[in-house]
């Protein structure tokens, strides 16, 4: 099966820390909302596999949609593809969006599971990542969600943020743990260039915290969510009672996903392909598109790459079968120093990064790269 992702561009404000395309053109949306349903049509092809897992909406601020644009986009898919095996379909939503008439609009649509951007609940650490919410606009929102009847709901959380202190970690994991959501991210904070914070460090305005602070860090949210009852599946991801995220697991088992929006990515198996339009150009009709053919090494690292961040880690039997005996082999020699410090761990013909060490997971892969 496949996948389907919505891109939604548009932010009213900037976050200090995104990379992501996006843009703060708001009255471009309707028009292209429209060109969303036209690139549907037309590249519906683009991936074999006829039948959908899950769709998800992300961006940008996909809860800038009607809660009505939402469902004509889910019914046009539905018309499409086979949507009968479609568990999952996530809409990511800024807090301070989900009001109760938004909520309750919402809860009207298809869309069974909401992805929360809180990233913190320290309102000084809000404002230095500039998001427009505060930490009670987000416990909130959380509350609203439940009131109208979402029971999957997903937040995330940024660590690794210098300048605030000892406490306010400890204190975001706190209220996240007591909202009880089924779903949590944890990603540490990462400063791109092009970005206001690169901006900042490159003006000596922002110094990173250091590797000993970044794994003091991550050790603390593995534990606080692990007793909790959070399931650390994915070097990022964490869920209770086996709700991981349906479209995020796809990914990292290489399935097919067909991207629709300005700056979505598209993945059919042997070839990637994005739309490098922007929203302007998009809402105007004029797509345009960059790609990539994918090696058998190239499958081969992306394989080990996606693998090997979550808890299923590798199979060597798999990368046997599909990729030759050879390349099984040489991942074995790799893995040898990594198995004798514990850093990796074999059982049977899986190779797993233990959960307390995934912080390294991206010096482990690429030491095993082809």
């Amino acid at each position: 099966m496949a996948t389907l992702y919505f891109h939604i561009p548009f932010c009213k404000r900037i976050c200090s820390y995104c990379d992501f395309y996006k843009v703060g053109a708001i009255e471009l949306v309707p028009r292209v909302v429209e060109q969303m349903h036209k690139e549907l049509e037309e590249r519906q092809t683009f991936v074999a596999e006829r039948r959908l897992s899950s769709i998800y909406f992300g961006g940008g601020t996909p809860s800038l949609l009607s809660a009505k644009d939402i469902e004509s986009l889910i019914n046009h898919a539905s018309q499409l593809f086979d949507c009968s095996a479609v568990t999952e379909i996530t809409l990511e939503a800024n807090p301070d969006d989900i009001t109760a008439e938004y909520a309750e609009a919402l809860s009207r649509t298809s869309v069974n599971r909401v992805s929360l951007g809180i990233q913190s609940f320290d309102d000084r650490v809000l404002g230095f990542m500039n998001r427009r919410h505060t930490a009670e606009e987000a416990e909130r929102a959380v509350r609203i969600l439940r009131a109208v009847g979402f029971d999957n709901i997903s937040i995330d959380l940024i660590f690794g943020v210098a300048g605030f202190g000892d406490d306010h970690l400890g204190e975001s994991l706190r209220r996240a743990v007591a909202l009880n959501v089924e779903h949590i991210s944890a990603y540490h904070l990462t400063v791109e260039q092009r970005t206001r914070l690169g901006v900042m460090m490159r003006k000596g305005e922002y110094t990173p915290v250091d590797e000993e602070r970044s794994e003091m860090e991550y050790l603390a949210v593995h534990k606080v969510l692990s007793d909790a009852g959070y399931d650390h599946y994915e070097v990022s991801n964490y869920a209770r009672e086996g709700r991981y995220a349906q479209h995020n697991s796809a990914y990292w088992r290489g399935v097919e996903y067909l991207g629709i929006g300005a700056g979505a990515h598209s993945f059919s198996g042997d070839s990637r392909v994005w739309c490098t339009s922007t929203a302007k150009e998009y809402a105007e009709g004029k797509l345009l598109y960059e790609g990539e053919q994918l090696s058998v090494t190239d499958h081969m690292n992306e394989y080990v790459m996606t693998s090997l961040r979550t808890s299923r880690g590798i199979d060597l039997q798999y990368i046997s079968t599909l990729f030759g005996e050879e390349h099984a082999r040489r991942i074995e020699r790799g893995a040898e120093s990594w198995l004798a410090t514990g850093m990796l761990q074999r059982t049977d013909n899986r190779l797993v990064i233990p959960a307390e060490h995934f912080l390294l997971s991206d010096a482990i892969i690429e030491s095993l790269f082809v």
